[in-house]
C-alpha cells in the first residue's frame, strides 16, 4: 500500500462540524487503498487568540514560551480529529510534533526541520491506523518545543511525505487550487491546472498565501508531487511538479502581491572603507530576512544601501542595526513605511526578453511610481506605494492576459 500525506489548514478544521467533514475526506482516501498520514493546523483563529492572550500579559513574551503556548492549538485538533475518525469505526492515533519524531534546529518561533525519526508513525501505519500529526511543531536537541513559523504545517506535511516516501502530498485548503493571482482582489484570476515548483516557490515567497515557501522547497528537493485542493468541494486542484505540461508556453504564470513592506536606507560617511556586506551578515545572524537590495555608490558622495524588510521586523531591524552601529560604521538610518511589493512570476520569462519592459511600461501608464526593483530568471518584483498595490496587480494581470486560457498548439 502506498502512503499518502494529507494536510488540512485552520479553516478546514475551524469547527467540530468541519473536523467531522475532514474525517469523512480522510476515510474516502483510505478506502482507495492508501496508508494515511493526516497533518492538521490549529482550529480557525486559535493561534491568533493565543497570541492575543500572551500580549495581554506581556508586550514582548519569551519566544520559547510562545512556542510552548502556540503548539497547544494543534494538539486540540489532532485529538478531536482522531476522535472523529474513531466515531467512523476507523483506527487512528494522534502524534504531537515531538511524538512524530520531528527534530528541528534551536531557533524559537521559526525553526527549520533537521530530521524526522519515522519509527513511531510507521508502526502506526503498519498496524492499519491513520496517523494524525500536529503540524507546525517539533523539538530541538535540547528538548525545547519549537515551532516552524506561521504556515509551518505545510512544511510538516511535505517533510513527512519525503521521510515516509509517500506517493503524494495533498494540501487541503479553503481554495480549490493555485490561481494566477488572488481571486478576491484581482479580476479574472483563474485556477491553474499545473505549476512548477520554482514558480510556486517564487509566488509563495512573494506574498501568495496558498503554501508555505519551505514546504515547496522540501517538495522540490525530494521531488514530492503536491496538489492544492479544496477541503469542501470534490474538484481537481493544482498539481505542483518539476516541469509543467499544461499551458507550458505561458511566459508569465502569476501575479503576487504583499503589503506591509518597509524600505530601509543605511547611509555611510565618505571615509567608510568596510564592506557593505557586513550589514546583511549582521541581519542574517539575527534571523532578519532582507529582500530587495539597492546599492548607491556616488563618486565623491556618501555611499548608501537600501533594502526591504517586512513591517513585522522593522523594530527588530532598527534595534539590531543601532546595537551594531559602531562596528558597521554607518552614519544614519532612514526608513519608509506604507509600501507594498507586486511581482510577476513565470518560468518562460527566462527565454523571453522584453517582459520587464512591458511591466514597467504598463505601470508607467497607470501612473504608479516604482520605488525599488528586483529581478531573477523567473520573476520581476517592484516596490510601490501600498495604496497602488491592487491597481498594479490588476493592471499586470491584464497586461499579460492571465485571465485567458492559453491555447495549446
Amino acid at each position: 500500500m502506498s502512503t499518502l500525506v494529507v494536510k488540512f489548514g485552520g479553516t478546514s478544521v475551524a469547527t467540530t462540524e468541519r473536523i467531522q467533514h475532514v474525517a469523512k475526506r480522510i476515510a474516502n482516501e483510505q478506502a482507495k487503498g492508501h496508508k494515511i498520514v493526516a497533518v492538521v493546523s490549529a482550529m480557525g483563529k486559535t493561534t491568533d487568540q493565543l497570541v492575543a492572550m500572551a500580549n495581554e500579559i506581556v508586550t514582548a513574551p519569551s519566544k520559547r514560551e510562545m512556542d510552548v503556548l502556540l503548539t497547544t492549538g494543534e494538539q486540540v485538533t489532532i485529538s478531536l480529529l482522531s476522535m472523529a475518525l474513531h466515531a467512523r469505526g476507523l483506527e487512528a492515533q494522534s502524534f504531537t510534533g515531538w511524538q512524530a519524531g520531528i527534530v528541528t534546529e534551536q531557533v524559537p518561533s521559526n525553526a527549520r526541520i533537521e530530521s524526522i525519526e519515522t519509527k513511531a508513525i510507521q508502526a502506526a501505519l503498519d498496524a492499519g491506523k491513520i496517523a494524525v500529526v500536529a503540524g507546525f511543531q517539533g523539538i530541538d536537541d535540547a528538548g525545547n518545543i519549537t515551532t516552524l513559523g506561521r504556515g509551518g504545517s505545510d512544511t510538516t506535511a511535505v517533510a513527512l511525505a519525503a521521510a515516509l516516501k509517500a506517493v503524494r502530498c495533498d494540501i487541503y485548503t479553503d481554495v480549490d487550487g493555485v490561481y494566477t493571482s488572488d481571486p478576491r482582489y484581482v479580476k479574472h484570476a483563474r485556477k491553474l491546472q499545473e505549476m512548477s515548483y520554482d514558480e510556486m516557490l517564487e509566488m509563495a515567497h512573494l506574498g501568495a498565501g496558498v503554501l508555505h515557501p519551505r514546504s515547496v522547497e522540501v517538495a522540490k528537493n525530494h521531488q514530492i508531487p503536491m496538489t492544492v485542493r479544496s477541503s469542501y468541494d470534490e474538484v481537481e486542484g493544482t498539481l505542483l511538479k518539476e516541469e509543467v505540461t499544461v499551458e507550458k508556453d505561458l511566459v508569465v504564470r502569476g501575479v503576487a502581491f504583499e503589503e506591509q513592506i518597509v524600505r530601509m536606507t543605511v547611509y555611510y560617511k565618505e571615509h567608510y572603507t568596510g564592506s557593505l556586506a557586513n550589514v546583511f551578515m549582521t541581519l542574517a545572524k539575527n534571523h532578519i530576512n532582507v529582500d530587495i537590495i539597492v546599492q548607491s555608490l556616488i563618486e565623491q558622495g556618501c555611499p548608501s544601501v537600501s533594502f526591504s524588510v517586512k513591517q513585522s521586523q522593522l523594530a527588530e531591524t532598527l534595534d539590531v542595526l543601532a546595537t551594531h552601529q559602531a562596528t558597521l560604521g554607518f552614519d544614519r538610518i532612514e526608513h519608509e513605511t506604507n509600501l507594498a511589493k507586486v511581482s510577476i512570476v513565470g518560468s518562460g520569462m527566462a527565454s523571453n526578453p522584453g517582459v520587464a519592459a512591458a511591466m514597467f511600461d504598463r505601470l508607467f501608464r497607470e501612473g504608479i511610481v516604482v520605488k525599488m526593483v528586483s529581478t531573477s530568471e523567473i520573476k520581476v518584483s517592484v516596490v510601490v506605494l501600498a495604496e497602488d498595490m491592487l491597481q498594479a496587480a490588476n493592471a499586470l494581470h491584464d497586461q499579460f492576459e492571465l485571465g485567458k486560457v492559453a491555447v495549446e498548439v
